[in-house]
């Protein structure tokens, strides 16, 4: 009995056994970093080119990644815009078109291609379990 009561006492402890607090951020506080090619990352958890992370990304309008592979895999829900992520091989006009609230998924070592096709701006929760990268290859 003592055993269960102990049990029940960790278990209904706030934060027993955990170091982080709640982490709440307000997209009017997201910091935003753009690059040269005028993709925006804004970081929410963990740092994207030390391991693994969690941020939020922006791709303008029409904007076509060159074909490319990442290190790690990647995991996405589309926020806002449409989109279309395929294999390097696959025919543009075949790829499946997301909207908002798809998930999507990319392997580790996959040679792909990510499209924001819509006529505004894509937005993207985006968490890879190690570090980015980006590399090109020739398809």
């Amino acid at each position: 009995m003592m055993r269960h009561l102990a049990v029940a006492a960790v278990l209904l402890t706030p934060s027993a056994g955990l170091t982080d607090p709640i982490t709440l951020i307000d997209p009017a506080a997201f910091a935003w970093e753009t690059t040269a090619e005028g993709v925006a990352f804004a970081p929410l958890h963990g740092d994207r080119f030390q391991g693994a992370y969690q941020a939020m990304v922006r791709l303008p309008a029409r904007t076509v990644s060159p074909p490319h592979v990442k290190s790690a895999s990647m995991f996405g829900v589309l926020l806002q815009g449409e989109m279309i992520h395929y294999a390097g091989d696959q025919d543009p006009e075949t790829a499946q078109k997301i909207g908002p609230g798809a998930f999507y998924s990319i392997p580790g070592g996959l040679g792909h291609v990510s499209a924001c096709v819509s006529a505004g701006p894509c937005i993207a929760y985006l968490s890879q379990d190690a570090a980015f990268d980006f590399v090109p290859v020739t398809p």
